[in-house]
């Protein structure tokens, strides 16, 4: 009988056991506390448990189960809310209350609930892992294909009729070459930490489109890609992960709450239930995975909820789905690895987080793709991960980190963000590299001029970030006026363009076409207002004309559904310029 030898936090040691395996997945206790083996040596195997070991005491004992720590997956996850062990909250509620009880057992999906099943197969097909063998409609906007699980490979012995079915109610049966029958139902589990395996990735090259102007048009993202999103404490890194779950173009999003706080993360779960998706005027949770980990949770629990979301996204991705995954945020999860580190008295390494940090933040990105999947479709797993570097510091390990291995970095800045300038997208820290891979598709669906226009912008900004340096010495009235003329462009941009207005109806979500036609048109007004300083005109009589404020207003003045309105801007700019005297 194995027992519990010592007790330190999260953390447990067993004596002498024999019959433990690395990264099994083992009930501790009286209470039946889920943990999780992390290290076996001649001595001691020691468990890392994930809720909370009050309570628990010396000589209880720990069970073994033969398994991993695994996600159930299966129709009922879209519109769910699970904390970072996969147990649905809403369930809980109901039988325990506000809080969860140490070793509250429900099931991870509602077991009694009947589904209407069409199937994809008849007896005598040949199927394998990954391939549909049938669908059902999960919500009104998601259809659930249900996969042929791990092992299975075969031919199709028996197959109800379409119908109504319960969860673990026998589908279809396989048999394999050695005459084993395998027997099917609706749910199935998978590893956390393993990633679900694809046919083979694929490139990189289609946009996810986000309808915010400054990730659209400066640092994309691809589908399939990473992104990091570092900001101090009110920089809106929620805010921001909230406007692009809302509107990027996934299918599916599953949001992340990793140690947040826990009012912060109520007003999040609600605000998911109430918003309506745009695309279908349908609640957005009805394509949504909330998985909600609180600060106040246990902190082994913290680590792990990255991986139950990574997985649920990799299962809607294998059945041909676009999938994003926000993560919010990654600081708190590296603080639940170091705090976990420091109880096992491991080394330390900088900052006293654990030398193998760059490793799991590495596989933790390294899990988003865009794939061909088992079932010969196209899927993606799309991640965005906010960090909370203490006193937006960026230098800190868990940025520098996770620069190495993410492809976009939207750096939030607390100056913008206190100037209400929404997104606070910092354009001279943030990058895109994505954008060599991306520029046939924006070539080919938006017109060459787009990256172009893009090009000059950046190049307007960077020429605003060295004049300002000069302004703050001597002051703006000192400059030529064709620096005047780069600042005030710089100014059209920054405050017409990069600012948007989430709760203005043409101003939350922007199509590409709307945004190359502004880049256009502010580039032409740059044009024409040099053409005039050229024929030796005075910059403030380009000013007095007040073109620069209305076209700094055409992002409300102009609905998204009538774009023919830009030519009255044209007219507008070569009227009140050629009327100058």
């Amino acid at each position: 009988m194995n027992k519990v030898y010592s007790i330190n936090g999260p953390v447990i040691k067993v004596k002498g056991a024999k019959d433990f395996k690395i990264m099994e997945k083992v009930f501790v206790g009286d209470k039946k506390l889920l943990g999780e083996v992390i290290s076996i040596s001649d001595n001691f195997t020691v468990i890392q448990v994930y809720e909370s070991t009050t309570g628990l005491v010396p000589g209880e004992e720990v069970f073994s189960t033969g398994e991993s720590i695994s996600a159930v997956l299966g129709p009922g996850l879209i519109g769910n809310i699970f904390d970072g062990i996969q147990r649905p909250l809403q369930a809980i509620f109901l039988q325990s209350g506000a809080f969860i009880k140490p070793g509250t057992n429900v099931d991870c999906l509602d077991m009694n609930k009947t589904w209407r099943v069409e199937f994809k197969v008849k007896e005598k097909d040949h199927v394998r892992f990954g391939q549909i063998f049938g669908t059902i409609q999960e919500t009104t906007l998601i259809e659930h294909r249900l996969l042929v699980p791990k092992g299975v490979d075969g031919e199709v012995v028996f197959v109800k009729p379409n119908g109504s079915y319960g969860m673990e109610e026998i589908l279809i049966k396989v048999k394999d070459k050695n005459d084993v029958v395998h027997e099917l139902n609706m749910v199935q589990k998978w590893p956390i930490k393993e990633p679900r395996p694809i046919e083979n990735r694929l490139a990189l090259t289609i946009p996810l489109i986000s309808g915010q102007r400054v990730i659209d048009t400066l640092f994309p993202i691809a589908k399939g890609g990473s992104a990091a999103v570092p900001g101090g404490f009110g920089t809106g890194k929620t805010m921001m992960q909230h406007q692009f779950a809302k509107w990027c173009d996934a299918d599916i999003i599953v949001y992340i709450g990793c140690g947040e706080r826990g009012n912060e993360m109520t007003q999040t779960l609600e605000e998911f239930s109430e918003l309506i998706d745009p695309k279908s005027n349908k609640p957005l949770i009805e394509r949504t995975v909330l998985i909600a980990n609180t600060s106040n949770m246990p902190v082994a629990a913290r680590e792990a909820s990255i991986y139950t979301g990574v997985t649920i996204a990799e299962y809607y991705r294998d059945m041909g789905y676009h999938v994003a995954l926000m993560a919010d945020s990654t600081s708190r999860w590296a603080e639940a690895l170091r705090e976990i580190s420091g109880r096992l008295e491991e080394m330390p390494a900088e900052e006293g987080f654990p030398a193998y940090l760059p490793s799991r933040i590495s596989q933790f990105y390294e899990r988003a793709g865009y794939v061909n999947t088992l079932s010969k479709k196209f899927g993606s797993v799309s991640i965005i991960g906010a960090i909370s570097p203490q006193g937006a510091d960026f230098s800190e390990p868990v940025t520098q980190n996770t620069k190495r291995f993410v492809r976009a970095f939207w750096a939030l800045d607390k100056e913008l963000a206190y100037a209400r300038h929404y997104a606070a997208i910092n354009w001279n820290l943030s990058y895109s590299e994505y954008i060599n891979d991306l520029s046939k598709w924006y070539n080919k669906q938006v017109g060459v001029e787009f990256l172009e226009s893009r090009q000059r912008f950046i190049t307007i900004l960077a020429e605003e970030n060295k004049l300002m340096e000069i302004v703050k010495l001597i002051g703006k009235d000192v400059l030529p006026d064709d620096q005047k003329l780069v600042l005030e462009i710089a100014r059209v941009i920054r405050v017409g363009y990069l600012q948007q207005n989430a709760f203005h109806k043409d101003d939350t979500f922007v199509p590409l076409e709307k945004q190359m036609k502004m880049m256009k048109l502010i580039l032409y007004l740059e044009r024409a207002a040099s053409a005039v300083l050229k024929q030796g005109k005075a910059f403030s009589l380009l000013v007095n004309t007040n073109v620069f404020e209305k076209v700094i207003k055409m992002k409300y003045d102009i609905p998204n559904d009538n774009l023919d309105l830009f030519d009255d801007y044209y007219k507008l700019i070569d009227e009140a310029f050629s009327a100058i005297k």
